[in-house]
Parts: C-alpha cells; sequence; structure tokens
C-alpha cells in the first residue's frame, strides 16, 4: 500500500534520504497494554525487542477503558467461573467467536489479574479485601474488575512501571509507515521520527503489530483523534496478511452529547458502561423537555419513558451492547430523542458519595462541563467505540498468514466475534500479550536478523514517498478527506445497514481516493497534517473492508444490522475472510469452529443476568 498515490519513480528527482538503521530482534509496533504486555513477557524470557509508539510513553488508547476487566475471581459470585465467562463471550459474539480465543482468555484471566495486581494496579477491594467485581453489560455474574472507572489507565500504569523496571527500550513519537515484506515474509519496517521528521528502518526478525483498530475512522467514536484509525490492521494487510470480522464494528450505546457550549472534542466521547452497571437508568426526552441549557428547578423533568422497559424488560441497560445501541437509534429515529439528537442517561438516584467513589472520572468530567451527575442527567448517544474484526490470526500464538508478523490486541480478531462483551478487550491484551510473548520466546533462534536483497531498496523507496507526500501541493487538505470519510462511514456502514447504503458508500469511498490525488500538505513532517496525510493510507484500505465485508454479509448479526436482512441466518454462522489480492479485496467465508464440552455445558445451563440484581 503505497503512501496514497504519490509513490515517486526512480527518475522523478526525489533523492533518497538519508536515514538511521536499527536491528533487534522483534519490534512491537504499538505500545498500550497489548504491545507492553508481549515486550514484558519476551524480556523476562530474556529476548531483546524494542516497542515503538506514535506518542508519549504511557500515553495510549489503553487509558480510555474505563469500566473494568473481566475475570471468573468469584469475589462476590463464587458460582461463576472461567466456563460461564466463555459462555457469556460466545453469547454476546452471536457464536461466530473463535472458540479458542475465548476459552484462552477465560481460562488465562484469572491469573493475568492478579498479576496485574501485584504490578500495582491497585484495584478496588471488597471490604473482606478481595479484588472487588461489578456487573457489566451482558455478563451472568458480577466478573468485572475495576479501578473506579479509570480501569484501563491503572492497568497501563502498573505495565509502564514494569516495563521499565525490565528496562525494556522504548521509542515514542515514532510511526510506522509501512512493514517491509516480500514472499509471504516480513524483515521489519520502515517509518520516521514524529519529532524531528527523520527516517528509521527497522530490521526484525519477527514483527508484533499491536497498534490498535479502526473505530477512530467513524466521525463520532470514543478513541482519542489520533488514536485507532486503521494504523495496525492497515500495515498488516498491506505485507500480506489477512482481515477478519471487518464488518462487526461495535457501537457503544453511550458517548457524549456536547452542548452547544462544549468544545466539539466532546461529542461522541466514552460515558462509562460502568455508569449503567452500577444502576445508571436510559430515559427518552419528555414530551414537554425544557431547555437543557436552561436551569429548570427539577432537572429530571427532562426524562420521558424509560424505553429499555420495551426492548429488554428482564435486562434493561445491562443487555447486549448492540441491543442498547439499536434501541436508543431508534428513540431517535423515532423523534423521542432531545434536541440536540440523544436520549438521558440517569444515575442520579444513587447517593452522591456512592458516585463519587464508583464513577470518579464521570463525575468529575462531567463537573468541569457544569453538570452535577450526581443531580441531573446526562445527555447520550451511540458512538463507534471498538472494532471486533482485525487481522486474522492464530489466537494460540498470535501469528498472521505472513511468516514472522504477529498481531495482538485490537489489531488482531476471532476472540469477539459479531459483538464484544464488556470487558474483555483489556483482558484480552494481557491474555493475548503474555502468550504472543512466550511463544516468540520459545521459537526465535536469536539469529540476527538481515535484510534480503530488495528489502534495502524497498524502504528507501518508502522513504521517498514519504518526501513526495510531504512536498504534495494540491488543493486538498488531509483532515478534509479524513473528515469526509468518516462522514461516509457513519452514514453507510454506522448501526444501520443496507445494499443501497453500502454501495454508495464505496462509490463515495472511490471518489476520495480520486480527490487524494490532489492533496496539499502544509508545513513539514512534524507537523499534524502530515500524520493525517499518511492517516490516509491505512484508513483507505480499512475503510473499504468495512463496506465489503459488510455488503458480503446478507444477515444481521450482533453489531452488523441489515435493515434488508434484519434477521440472523444460521447459513451465515462463518466468518467472513478478506484476503489482499492482484485487483482489490477479495472476500470469501470460513466456517467457526464448536467451542467445547464445558463451555457448551455452560452455554446450555443459559446463565443470564436479572437487572434486578440491581433493583
Amino acid at each position: 500500500m503505497p503512501v496514497l498515490q504519490i509513490e515517486p519513480s526512480e527518475t522523478d528527482g526525489t533523492e533518497t534520504p538519508e536515514y538511521e538503521e536499527v536491528s533487534i530482534p522483534v519490534l512491537v509496533v504499538g505500545a498500550g497494554a497489548a504491545g507492553a504486555r508481549t515486550a514484558i513477557e519476551l524480556a523476562e524470557n530474556g529476548v531483546d525487542c524494542l516497542v515503538v509508539g506514535k506518542r508519549d510513553h504511557g500515553d495510549a488508547h489503553t487509558t480510555w477503558a474505563a469500566g473494568g476487566i473481566n475475570a471468573a475471581l468469584g469475589s462476590l459470585d463464587p458460582e461463576d467461573d472461567w466456563t460461564v465467562h466463555a459462555a457469556d463471550t460466545h453469547r454476546e459474539g452471536h457464536s461466530v467467536n473463535d472458540p479458542d480465543a475465548v476459552e484462552l482468555v477465560a481460562r488465562n484471566a484469572p491469573a493475568r489479574v492478579r498479576e496485574l495486581d501485584e504490578w500495582g494496579t491497585g484495584f478496588d477491594r471488597t471490604e473482606d479485601g478481595k479484588i472487588d467485581q461489578r456487573y457489566f453489560g451482558a455478563q451472568s455474574f458480577r466478573r468485572t474488575c475495576f479501578v473506579g472507572d479509570r480501569t484501563g489507565e491503572a492497568i497501563l500504569s502498573a505495565l509502564v512501571d514494569r516495563a521499565r523496571e525490565l528496562e525494556i527500550p522504548y521509542r515514542e513519537n515514532v510511526m510506522v509507515t509501512r512493514l517491509l515484506s516480500d514472499d509471504g515474509r516480513v524483515y521489519g519496517a520502515a517509518g520516521y521520527d514524529m519529532s524531528d521528521g527523520s527516517f528509521v528502518l527497522f530490521r526484525a526478525a519477527r514483527v508484533v503489530v499491536a497498534a490498535g483498530g479502526y473505530s477512530a475512522l467513524y466521525n463520532r467514536h470514543t478513541s482519542e483523534a489520533d488514536e485507532n484509525t486503521g494504523d495496525g490492521p492497515a500495515l498488516a494487510y498491506d505485507a500480506g496478511a489477512n482481515l477478519l470480522d471487518a464488518e462487526f464494528v461495535q457501537f457503544h450505546p453511550t458517548g457524549t452529547v456536547a452542548r452547544d457550549a462544549w468544545d466539539d472534542d466532546w461529542e461522541g466521547q466514552l460515558v462509562t458502561e460502568a455508569v449503567r452497571g452500577e444502576g445508571g437508568r436510559l430515559y427518552n426526552a419528555a414530551v414537554d423537555e425544557p431547555d437543557a441549557d436552561g436551569a429548570p428547578d427539577d432537572p429530571r423533568a427532562r426524562l420521558g419513558d424509560r424505553f429499555m422497559e420495551r426492548y429488554s424488560p428482564t435486562q434493561m441497560e445491562l443487555d447486549a451492547r448492540d441491543v442498547v445501541a439499536r434501541a436508543i437509534a431508534r428513540e431517535i429515529r423515532e423523534g423521542r430523542g432531545t434536541e440536540r439528537g440523544g436520549v438521558y442517561l440517569d444515575v442520579s438516584h444513587r447517593d452522591r458519595a456512592f458516585i463519587e467513589a464508583r464513577l470518579p472520572r464521570m463525575y468529575e468530567r462531567f463537573a468541569a462541563l457544569g453538570v452535577d451527575i450526581a443531580e441531573e442527567p446526562m445527555e447520550v448517544a451511540p458512538t463507534a467505540h471498538y472494532s471486533m474484526g482485525g487481522v486474522d490470526v492464530d489466537p494460540r500464538t498470535g501469528r498472521t498468514a505472513v511468516d514472522g508478523l504477529y498481531a495482538v490486541g485490537e489489531s488482531a480478531s476471532g476472540l469477539h466475534g459479531a459483538n464484544r462483551l464488556g470487558g474483555n478487550s483489556l483482558v484480552e491484551t494481557v491474555v493475548f500479550g503474555q502468550l504472543v510473548g512466550d511463544h516468540l520466546a520459545a521459537t526465535l533462534d536469536g539469529a540476527s536478523p538481515e535484510l534480503p536483497e530488495g528489502m534495502r531498496a524497498f524502504a528507501e523507496g518508502e522513504f521517498r514517498a514519504l518526501l513526495a507526500l510531504e512536498r504534495a501541493d494540491g488543493d486538498v487538505r488531509p483532515a478534509e478527506l479524513f473528515g469526509a470519510l468518516g462522514d461516509l462511514l457513519w452514514r453507510h456502514a454506522g448501526i444501520l445497514r443496507d445494499a443501497d447504503g453500502l454501495d454508495a458508500g464505496l462509490g463515495a469511498l472511490d471518489a476520495l481516493r480520486d480527490r487524494a490525488a490532489a492533496l496539499r500538505v502544509e508545513g513539514d513532517r512534524t507537523d499534524r497534517d502530515f500524520e493525517f496525510a499518511v492517516d490516509l493510507s491505512f484508513t483507505f484500505a480499512v475503510a473499504e473492508a468495512i463496506l465489503r465485508a459488510a455488503s458480503f454479509r446478507t444477515e444481521s448479526r450482533g453489531a452488523h444490522h441489515r435493515t434488508d436482512f434484519p434477521d440472523e441466518d444460521d447459513d451465515w454462522r462463518v466468518t467472513v475472510v478478506v484476503s489482499p489480492g492482484e485487483d482489490g479485496p477479495e472476500l470469501r467465508t470460513r466456517p467457526v469452529g464448536e467451542p467445547g464440552e464445558a463451555v457448551r455445558a455452560a452455554l446450555d445451563e443459559g446463565y443470564e443476568l436479572e437487572y434486578a440484581h440491581l433493583e
């Protein structure tokens, strides 16, 4: 995948720039929880590695995972065990999960959570000193361990501290733009230092992609603006790996609806599921809704009906995320939402001290915006949150179809199926990070990585392409195209989809690619404009995979809802594989395995959360 269409020729006058060369047995691309845990396992086994990240050390999307991490510890519900955790994961994934991935996570989760606790995560405790656990959507028992509502931040901090103890080398503010691959094998990566613009060639015997997912391609999303832009899946796909489940994008039910006086950056930001896990209730707007920007005597006068009673009378607000998100979308679409296109999430029936203790980040965030959630409701609407799809891997090892290339965390796929169980994203990073690191440590032969003939020229061509991109002097700005792509995906591949909309989305994507030929980049390689331009290479490839896979799957399943095929179809209990072909993406289906006997028994038992437990 060239950097857009600006791959220079040997004779166009673009010189080959100077570049730094780094040799390392294992290169880990991405510095969130998945990359950090992989590197820790390598270091503990005596294997040298280098972690590179686009941001400062400790600044990764992991910190935005607020609500908690799943593990069947049984702190409050002794009847919970790993088989029930696995069964809940399969049900939430609508039975297209990889059963090996599910079992590996459910079995290993308790050990990884206790390890994080030992490393200083500081989980909340029960009165008798056990790791506390809360309810989360679609979970049969209280299984989600937490640090208030800042769990991801606490986990990443503990992992970074552990990595520093082990003196694991880390390069911050480095963006990998291309993997060096040929004939089914990867040899390293090319990129640039975002601080000074210098180019870097990495020689590596193994490359681990841990650079997150692609939910930020949508214009309303919960990620930081510069994270989850598809880097990881796109890099691996360009190198020859397959993508899996690209059509399954999770829309979190509750993202912030920004008020007029708020900065636009608040639009779509996550209002953690922990609010609903601690008893938060969803209401549509009152028929005669007071002005939400005013100050009515009783802010709760804005509240209409508690509409989840109609959609899910048993599980209510803690039903599966896809169910709750579609319910909210329907309320808004049918005119029962707020003037700004949201609904209300209210936790004010809880005591203020309880809210401050259990939801400190939400309490502080809204207080800073002038909303006291102990007294008034929050205005929310669905927002793109997580990509279940990603690189097709063997879950036991993280291996892709490309020799030497691995993927882990949200960059990979298989665990979540058609919809992710809340609380499983964080545990996925540390379970698979440990397994991938352990596999690499056991299989590396210690040989110094060397570049085969032609690979250096390949890397130098990438550096010349980046120089040409920097000098692009058309009339279309990268941020403009990035925003247009976000609008396109929300409109054509959002919560509700159909054939006409998906076809129109593919046509609009082709038009955006054509416009990219007239790109204009302001400043130099250290500027945000250049980073946006590089991101477009990743976003176009992943957006096409989303649209084509969503068009290919002619049913509704989990987070993928087709209004023209509204029912789940047993014939579609398969996964969709997207492979790089000579003429573009090639799509096929692959059968899904069956859960093991113990998990099957838990599924047959029919465990289910009853919302009455929270009342």
